[in-house]
This record gives structure tokens, C-alpha cells and sequence, in this order.
């Protein structure tokens, strides 16, 4: 397969980096940064969304029947399509295969640029065929909502408006639809929409209580969409980007009933201060939001599917890890929070770990009723702290930690960043304890969607050596922390080789954190 991703500069110089996992790596040579590299990597091709989508839906060419995991519907050149999300263009590109010629006519809002990073790649798989039926919005640049996805969402509710009993719309959800598909229910406009969202952002909302202003604010989202394309039958394909995989809130639930009304937006709003400060424009609709004549939205004509998710990547992930020797295990696939106390977390893990591992020794009670504590506030239901110190106990070699979701950060200053670069720098600086042992460790931190923020990096990793390399640059780590600057800190340092570059990658499922520990 073509290349996707951009070699780290000073790492991986020597080779191409593919997507795609080939047994034939050779790992007697390679550095712990290159073997964290490759696990990315793996993570991210197992989430691609052509053989996703293959899974899942098949047409049977001579009864023109479709089949979605178990259902089956009958097709009469009565398929339209609509797409809005980061993973949409590879979606669409083989939906229209399969569909052929029932497919009717299909509108996609996708990333600004996404189509030529694709096509520079060489990933055809990825792009729509010549004189495709399927019409293309570039937008939300940044992943911020813009003129070109309103456009886009002004042409999907056209098309769905004009459906009927006759017909069934498919349509393709992934991470980033939010930002693709805005919508919002006038007199509120475009700006002061996404003004509020940044303002909810900045103060540390969780995705969450974002879509559920979102929702309330929009055209399409909270069942909208559905609502829309009333009474045609509607088939929807999502790849989550949200913890949990919770239908409603992926991409704020285009084809989903909502279950929040007009007092759960209030409590938002005021937890963190916006209330007293909102434009008229957004209490006007919020006032007339729980007596909207238009009603609830009506999906009962609706099948909703989770097509992959973080838990087939991080899945991928371990499952190479262990071909590469290490005794591997999944932390958690529900990683939220704020990105300071779970920096603590993964830093006392990793240090825990590595007294372990060094010298036998038994941590001490106050460490691990620190980390339980951690795990607690910072809601990791699903880790079992005694299996990892079991699993630390009784290694025999190379340790892989992995986790996987969506933590948030507090911005601070003007700095540019993003919430993978600020969790591993944080991380780095909570790891410099491990420094002077006979074990190596690296924390990653990357987004799946090869975009950290307002960055052209996916994310970066970090050894115990940070902050002494930092130092020796003249560099000044808690001060790019203050002004929210990770992605300045990391380019500077050494020349920018602890960055994640990928490029846009056609998929998004959350981010990827893992932990290598290897003896010298």
C-alpha cells in the first residue's frame, strides 16, 4: 500500500512508513521510538474505512439487495448518500462502489485538503471514481466550522428534504462531523455558534456537554437529519470518535433522538460561566426549543451502526506489540479528563512500573492509593489497577501500555497546540523521576486522525530525558506549558523529531496513548 504517513525526521530515515502492520519488520535494530511508531501506525490501519465499511455492508448485485450486518434492504436505483466527517471520503469511495447504479446522487462534507493529501499519497482506495454521482465539500479547516460546511449542510438537508417513502439515504458518520455539518437554527449564525462552542471548549467542556449546545442549536443534529429525510428509510454507518461509542453523541447525533432538552443546556452554560454573556440570538432559541412545532424527531426509520471504534485500533495495536515481544496490556479504551491530571497518572504509572521492573521492589501503598485515586477522578471505569501491577510483577521482558479516548485540555495562553502534544509533554516532565534505571521507557500520545489541534502534527512522544534535553536547548518547558505552546516547545526541540507527522490520515477514532518499557 502507498505511503500515508510522513517519516520522523531522525527516526525512521532509513524506510518507508506504511499503513498497514507486515509481519517481515525486522526488530533487532529498531529504537524504541521506532517500535512506538510502527504500533501507531498499526492502531490507525486497522480503523481505515474501506475495509470498515466492507464488513459491514455488501450488495448483492443480481437480487440488488443490501445487506447491513443482519438487516436487509431492497434496492431499485433509490440510494442517495450523505457524508460528513474526517473517515467520510474513503467511506464514500467504496459505498459508490458497492452501490453501483442504485446509487442516486450523494453530497459528503469532508476536511479542507483531504482529497489531495489522498491523491499525493497514492491512496486511489481512498478517492471517489471519475465522474462519481457523490458531490464534495472541502471544509472546517482545522476542524472548525466554516462557510464551506454550511454550504455543505445546506445541501445534504436539500437532498434529504426531497426524499420519499420510495427511497432510503445512507449516510456515513465519523469523527469531525460536528465541525462538517453545521446547521445552525436561525436568528443564531454561524459565528456566534461556533464563538460559544470555543468558549465552552477553552474552559475544559467534555465533547459531551459540546454537542449537547451543539444540538440545540442546530438544523441536523439531535435526530435532525433524520427528521429530514422523513419517510425515507435511513441506514447510518458511524465510526466513533467518542468514548463509549454512545450513538447520540457521535458527531452530535445526526440520526439519533435527543434526549436533552432546554435545562440540561442551562446547567452547561452556567457550570462554566457563559450564561449572563450570551448572544440573543442563542437565548431566543433556547427559548422556543422545548415547544418546537416541528416535534421530536421521528426514528423509528432509522438503523444506526458502529462500524469501528478506538477498541479495534488499540485491539490492532496490542495485538503487534506482542509480535514484537512485549507482554502487552490494554489500560483503558475510556480515557477522558483534564490532560494535567492524567499526565500525573500515566507519569506515576510509568515511574511505579519501572521500580518494578529494576530492582522487584513493591511499590508503597501511597503510590498505588495515588494511582487508584487518579483512576477514580479521572473516570477510567474499566482499568483494573491490580491486573497491571499483577501483569508488572511478573514480567519477563518488554512492557506495552495502552489506552485509548479523548482527554481534554484547558487552554491558557495563545500558544499553539493540541491536547496529544500537551499530554506527552506534560507526561515527559512527570517521567524525568525514571531517568538513571536500567530500563527504557517512551510515552506516545497521537490522534488518529493525524491532526492534534490547530497543528499539522498528530501528536508526539516523550522519554524521562525530556526536560534535560530541554534544558540543554535552552528551552524552558513550563513556560510553553503556561502560554498552551506545545506544538512551539516540540518543534524546537531537536529539530522537531519528537512529533507525530503524519499528514491527515481518512479515519478518526480518538487518540492513542501507550508506554513502552524495554531493558537495555
Amino acid at each position: 500500500m502507498a505511503s500515508t504517513l510522513r517519516v520522523l525526521p531522525g527516526i525512521a530515515r532509513t524506510r518507508p512508513v506504511l499503513w498497514g502492520c507486515p509481519a517481515s519488520w525486522s526488530t533487532s535494530s529498531m529504537t524504541l521510538a521506532e517500535q512506538a511508531w510502527q504500533l501507531f501506525e498499526c492502531a490507525v490501519s486497522a480503523v481505515m474505512p474501506g475495509p470498515m465499511i466492507r464488513r459491514v455492508l455488501t450488495v448483492d448485485p443480481e437480487t440488488g439487495q443490501m445487506k447491513v450486518r443482519d438487516r436487509n434492504f431492497q434496492l431499485h436505483h433509490n440510494v442517495y448518500l450523505a457524508g460528513f466527517g474526517k473517515a467520510v471520503l474513503g467511506m464514500a469511495a467504496v459505498a459508490e462502489e458497492l452501490l453501483n447504479d442504485h446509487l442516486v446522487q450523494g453530497v459528503i462534507s469532508v476536511p479542507k485538503g483531504i482529497q489531495a493529501a489522498m491523491e499525493s499519497a497514492g491512496l486511489k482506495e481512498m478517492l471517489l471514481m471519475p465522474h462519481s454521482h457523490i458531490q464534495v465539500f472541502e471544509g472546517a479547516k482545522n476542524n472548525l466550522p466554516d462557510r464551506d460546511s454550511l454550504q455543505a449542510a445546506v445541501a445534504i438537508q436539500d437532498m434529504a428534504e426531497g426524499l420519499t417513502a420510495d427511497d432510503l439515504l445512507l449516510v456515513l458518520i465519523s469523527g469531525g462531523g460536528s465541525a462538517l455539518l453545521p446547521a445552525p437554527i436561525p436568528p443564531v449564525t454561524l459565528e456566534e455558534k461556533h464563538l460559544l462552542t470555543k468558549m465552552l471548549a477553552v474552559r475544559g467542556a467534555t465533547i459531551q456537554e459540546l454537542n449537547t449546545i451543539r444540538k440545540a442549536l442546530s438544523h441536523l443534529k439531535g435526530g435532525g437529519l433524520a427528521r429530514a429525510a422523513y419517510p425515507a428509510q435511513v441506514v447510518s454507518l458511524i465510526l466513533s470518535d467518542v468514548v463509549g461509542d454512545p450513538l447520540d453523541v457521535i458527531a452530535s447525533g445526526p440520526t439519533v433522538a435527543s434526549d436533552h432538552n432546554v435545562q440540561d443546556c442551562l446547567q452547561i452554560l452556567t457550570r462554566y460561566d457563559l450564561r449572563g454573556t450570551l448572544p440573543r440570538s442563542v437565548k431566543t432559541v433556547l427559548s422556543r426549543a422545548d415547544s418546537d412545532p416541528r416535534g421530536p424527531p421521528c426514528c423509528g426509520h432509522v438503523l444506526n451502526t458502529i462500524i469501528g471504534s478506538n477498541s479495534v485500533a488499540l485491539a490492532e495495536a496490542q495485538r503487534r506489540a506482542e509480535g514484537l515481544g512485549y507482554q502487552s496490556l490494554v489500560l483503558s479504551t475510556v480515557v477522558q479528563g483534564e490532560v494535567g491530571r492524567l499526565s500525573r497518572f500515566y507519569g506515576l504509572l510509568a515511574q511505579t512500573a519501572i521500580v518494578r521492573l529494576s530492582s522487584q521492589a513493591v511499590t508503597t501503598k501511597k503510590e498505588e492509593d495515588e494511582l487508584q485515586k487518579l483512576a477514580e477522578e479521572l473516570q477510567l471505569t474499566d482499568l483494573k489497577l491490580g491486573d497491571v501491577m499483577k501483569v508488572l510483577e511478573q514480567a519477563k521482558g518488554p512492557i506495552c501500555l495502552l489506552a485509548g479516548g479523548e482527554p481534554v485540555v484547558r487552554v491558557h495562553g495563545s500558544g499553539k497546540g493540541g491536547r496529544n502534544q500537551e499530554l506527552a509533554l506534560r507526561v515527559g516532565m512527570e517521567m524525568s523521576g525514571c531517568s538513571g534505571s536500567n530500563w527504557e521507557a517512551l510515552f506516545l500520545s497521537g490522534g488518529t486522525d493525524g491532526q492534534d489541534g490547530p497543528t499539522e502534527a498528530a501528536g508526539a512522544w516523550v522519554t524521562p530525558g525530556l526536560t534535560s534535553e530541554a534544558a540543554s536547548e535552552g528551552l524552558d518547558v513550563a513556560s510553553f506549558l503556561a502560554n498552551s505552546d506545545s506544538n512551539t516547545f516540540f518543534q524546537r526541540l531537536q529539530g522537531g523529531i519528537h512529533l507525530l507527522s503524519t499528514g491527515l490520515t481518512g479515519t478518526n477514532v480518538m487518540d492513542i496513548h501507550l508506554i513502552l518499557l524495554r531493558p537495555f
